[in-house]
Formats: structure tokens, C-alpha cells, sequence
């Protein structure tokens, strides 16, 4: 398969394992280009990106646009967070004033689950879903299972441990979604109030003891309490939180096995990982900040030759 399925990134549930291996296919190649002395290719030089963010987000923001940047595209941010949105534009009003320009992809952050797949259906761009609300962010969840695949030759089989806040966490949702596809057995692990109810409904298994969860998996993927996201108390202090589902490097060196540590960043050192952990050979969270660029490059080639058609 040549090309994707979809024409728009809007969540992982939407792709086959096809668009995955894909995706990865092409993410290889770019791989290489991002490690050459000239990081450029001239692929979409006609091609003009918008991203806009409703969302403060530094990280995912900063790679997608180096991504575009990498692929010789035409590129426009806008922070709604300084902008008209304030005043009381809608989101529609916003986008059509952006696609007035001539734009043709829209990368977009959202604090509402289901702003993606709202605007594919009124607008013409094609939209790339960078993290709606609690529900998906589909390119974490891409550049996770690439780094994985990295490290461990493959996702099909391996055991991976989702651990932390998992309720609030749209990171958790995708990974779920890709894991699943690519074949792996996913758990999640936390506190049981910051596990979704019908979780087990995805084909997850659910460890409230993250020993055991450490003992069964091959992939630790440690998220951090989203505190701007918690409405009330979800457990009593930090402190117990990180004594119950923090990850030391006692705790890792004595698994009788070596596990793989990722993190989606941005780290809360010293709560959910320490930072011996974190900066250990045994944590793949640089790679991933490396295979992030990668991915997006793909995901924004890949729909952009949909676009030339």
C-alpha cells in the first residue's frame, strides 16, 4: 500500500494497521534525512500549513513545525490562546479565515474531544489532530509505537504497561488504539480513581499494583498527573501517589529483567519516574523526542500527496 486510507489524521481508530506500517515506512526514510548534514527535503515546497493551537502546548507544537519546516512547506502559526478566538470567534469562523489564505493542511490542538472531526466535515484542508480534549493525540501514540519497534525489533506481541492518569489521559486512549492494532497486550496501572470504568471494553487488563505490572511487561509508558485537567482529588498527596506508581531505579533494578521506559513528556522528575530513571540507558524518552519529528514528517508527506491528487 502506497497511501493512506484516510485523508485526514483525525484519531487512531480511524487508521488499519496498513496506515500504520506505512507511516513507519516512511518515518525510516525520513529518519535518515533528519540525521544528514542538510535536513531538508524540497517535498512540499507548494504546500502552506497552519497550526493552531486552542491549547498551550510547547513540545508537540515545536515538532510539528520543525517537521514541516524539514519538508520545505510553507508554514503559519496561531496561538488562539492571543488571538481573536478571545473575543468570541468560533472555531469555524477561525479556520475559514485561515483557509482564506489558501491553506491546505490544518494541524490543530483542542481542549474539546471531537474538534478535529468537526471541522473535516466543514472545511476543505486536511486536518491533523494534534491532541483534542482527553479523547486522542495520534501522533504520540504513532512516534510511541515507532520508538518501540526501535528499540524492540517489533510492537506484535510485546506486553506494554500503561501506568498513571490514565481517565484524563488522551495519550493512554491512542496508545490503546495503536498497541492493539500492531498486536501487543496493553494493560494500564494507577490509582482505581483515575482508571476509567469500561476500560477492560478495549481489550486492556487492568493492574492496580505496579510491581506486578513492572514484573508482566516488556514497555513501561509512564505518564505524568495531569493536574490542569484534575477537578478534584483523585488520591491524597503526591507524595503517596509517587510511593505507590512512581518508578525508581531500586524499584527497576530489582525486576529479574531489563524493561523499556518511555514517557510522553513533560516529565514531572521525582513523582511519576526519578530522574535517574529517566536519564537511565533503559529510557527511550530522547529517542522519542528524535522518532516525533519522523513520524509528523510522514503523517504530514502522507496526506499532503492525497492533497496533489
Amino acid at each position: 500500500m502506497s497511501e493512506l486510507s484516510v485523508n485526514h489524521l483525525l484519531g487512531i481508530k480511524y487508521l488499519n494497521e496498513s496506515d500504520i506500517q506505512l507511516i513507519f515506512e516512511t518515518a525510516d526514510h525520513f529518519k535518515e534525512v533528519i540525521n544528514r548534514s542538510i535536513k531538508k527535503v524540497p517535498s512540499l515546497r507548494d504546500i502552506t500549513i497552519a497550526n493552531i493551537f486552542f491549547e498551550n502546548s510547547t513540545r508537540t507544537k515545536l515538532s510539528f513545525e520543525l517537521a514541516e519546516k524539514r519538508l520545505s512547506a510553507d508554514v503559519l502559526n496561531f496561538s488562539a490562546s492571543q488571538s481573536s478566538v478571545k473575543k468570541g470567534e468560533t472555531l469555524i469562523d477561525t479556520v475559514n479565515n485561515i483557509l482564506s489564505m489558501k491553506v491546505d493542511m490544518v494541524v490543530m490542538r483542542h481542549p474539546n474531544p471531537g474538534a478535529g472531526i468537526f471541522l473535516s466535515r466543514h472545511v476543505s484542508a486536511s486536518i491533523i489532530n494534534a491532541g483534542d480534549g482527553a479523547h486522542e493525540h495520534p501522533t504520540q501514540a504513532l512516534l510511541d509505537s515507532y520508538s518501540i519497534r526501535e528499540r524492540l525489533g517489533d510492537v506484535a506481541g510485546k506486553n506494554v504497561v500503561i501506568v498513571g492518569d490514565i481517565l484524563h489521559s488522551r495519550v493512554a486512549l491512542s496508545n490503546i488504539f495503536a498497541l492493539k492494532l500492531q498486536g501487543a497486550n496493553v494493560k494500564v496501572c494507577g490509582p482505581k480513581t483515575l482508571i476509567p470504568k469500561h476500560i477492560e471494553s478495549l481489550g486492556v487488563g487492568v493492574e492496580l499494583n505496579l510491581r506486578k505490572a513492572l514484573e508482566w511487561c516488556d514497555v513501561a509508558n509512564m505518564l505524568r498527573i495531569q493536574n490542569e485537567r484534575l477537578d478534584i482529588n483523585y488520591f491524597p498527596t503526591t507524595r503517596e501517589y509517587t510511593q505507590q506508581f512512581g518508578v525508581s531505579k531500586k524499584l527497576l533494578d530489582s525486576l529479574d529483567k531489563e524493561i523499556v521506559i518511555m514517557h510522553p513528556g513533560p516529565i514531572n522528575r521525582g513523582v511519576e519516574i526519578t530522574s535517574d530513571v529517566a536519564d537511565s540507558k533503559q529510557s527511550i524518552i530522547l529517542n522519542q523526542v528524535e522518532n516525533g519529528v519522523a513520524i509528523r514528517m510522514a503523517v504530514i508527506y502522507l496526506l499532503a500527496s492525497k492533497i496533489k491528487q
